[in-house]
Parts: structure tokens; sequence; C-alpha cells
């Protein structure tokens, strides 16, 4: 995070100057969304490290149910049944493709609570961040947030006593790699979605996460595609065409 916020620390400076004075109400949300993001991160990597990846990255992407009723319930949403159809088809489908596990062994560990936290977590940046885009432009409120995750996430460090230094070169390779692609490249785009679509139709749509890490496995990890998978990323799919179609009905 703060390398992300410290490689676009400039580009900020110029679309704050040219945009001055931005809302404070605005950056009260972005503010906000960087520490349910915060929150996100220290959760799901706390807790991928004390249960499966497949547990964590499922549980985490429960996140769109949680945008679905904050939605519904906080922004009065008008959400069709084609658009709970199309959640549950998606929520269904990344089940299918990460829930083998959890399915075999149901029992909640503290790593899959921390997991599901962090879909709460995740859910509430979104719709935080919704909000935030409304007198924000995508780059200013990724900023700002970015700036309270920062924060938050070294004050966490700091009083759990983690190092900071002293890591492999690798993984300091990997952590740019994360602050560019990730932060800079995924979230800024996610912040810019946010300013054209509801969090309802956003957050549902990045279950087509699962799907891509599993095609991504292939060349990466050697890890075959199976029968379930392909039919578990067709139904996600599917599901996340659903709720983007009720927009249009």
């Amino acid at each position: 995070m703060a390398v992300a916020v410290a490689v676009m620390v400039l580009p900020f400076s110029l679309e704050a100057k040219s945009r001055s004075p931005l809302s404070r109400r605005h950056i009260g949300f972005a503010l906000l969304a960087g520490l349910f993001f915060a929150g996100d991160l220290a959760a799901w990597n706390t807790g991928v490290l004390i249960t499966s990846a497949a547990n964590a990255t499922l549980l985490g992407n429960t996140s769109p149910l949680w945008v679905s009723l904050g939605a519904l319930f906080l922004f009065k949403e008008k959400l069709r049944p084609t658009f709970w159809v199309g959640l549950l088809l998606a929520m269904f489908g990344a089940i299918t493709i990460l829930g083998g596990d959890f399915l075999t062994h149901p029992a909640l560990s503290l790593g899959d609570l921390l997991a599901l936290l962090a879909g709460v977590f995740y859910g509430s940046f979104f719709l935080a961040t919704q909000r935030a885009r409304v007198g924000l432009s995508s780059l200013a409120s990724w900023w700002v947030s970015a700036v309270a995750s920062t924060l938050v996430l070294l004050a966490l460090s700091l009083l759990l006593k983690q190092r900071l230094w002293g890591y492999p070169t690798a993984s300091y390779v990997s952590l740019v790699a994360l602050a560019l692609v990730t932060q800079v490249g995924g979230y800024v785009s996610i912040n810019y979605a946010l300013g054209h679509l509801p969090a309802s139709v956003v957050s549902p749509t990045m279950l087509g996460q699962p799907v891509l890490t599993a095609l991504l496995a292939v060349p990466l990890l050697g890890e075959p595609l199976t029968v379930i998978q392909i039919l578990g990323g067709v139904i996600v799919i599917g599901g996340i065409w659903l709720v983007n179609r009720q927009r249009e009905i």
C-alpha cells in the first residue's frame, strides 16, 4: 500500500490541484473506504495463513452478498429478482470452483472466520467507495483511501511487532508488483467503475476472480482444470451476465 501511495503521489497532487477544492464530505467516505480495505487486507492475509487458500478465497468472496444487502437497506436500491438470481448463480459457481475443501470440512476455523470478516470489510469498502466517487475522481478517491489503509496497516504491523525489513529480494519484488498491478492497476480501475456503476453490480462482477485464478493456475502452477472448475466457471459467468443484464431490463 505504501509503495502504491508513493508511486501515485505526483499524479494525485496534480489531480487535486486541478480540481481544488476537493469535497471534504467525499474525502471522508474515501478515508472510511481505506479503513475498511485495511481491515480486509489484515483479516484475509492473516486468515489465509491459518486456513486453506481455497477456503480463504471462497469466504473472502462473500463480499457481493454484503454489498447487495447494504445497497438494499442502506442505499434503498431496487434490486430486481433477476439480480438476485444472477448473484446466487455467481456465488454458487464460485463455491463450485473453490469450495471443495470447505464442503469436505465445513467447520469454521479461526482462519475461516477471519476470511469471512475480510469479506464483510471488502463489501463495506465497495459501498463506501461508491459514495466517495460521487464527489471525487477515481484517482483521488483511490489515493485518499490508500493513504488511510497504509497508516492503519502500519499501525497494526507495529502493534503486532511484525518486521518490515529483512525479507528476501524476491519478496520485495512481489510487493512492488502487488503495488503496481493490484493496487494501482486493479483498484484504480475499481474506483473508476464505482463512479459509473453501483457497488451492487461491480462487486458481483468481481466474482470473475476465481475463474481467472483457476485459468492462471494452469500455466503458472501446472494445475489442470477439472470438469467441476469448468462448470463452476460457466455458472459464474452466467450469473455475472444476469447481474449486469438486470440493469437493462
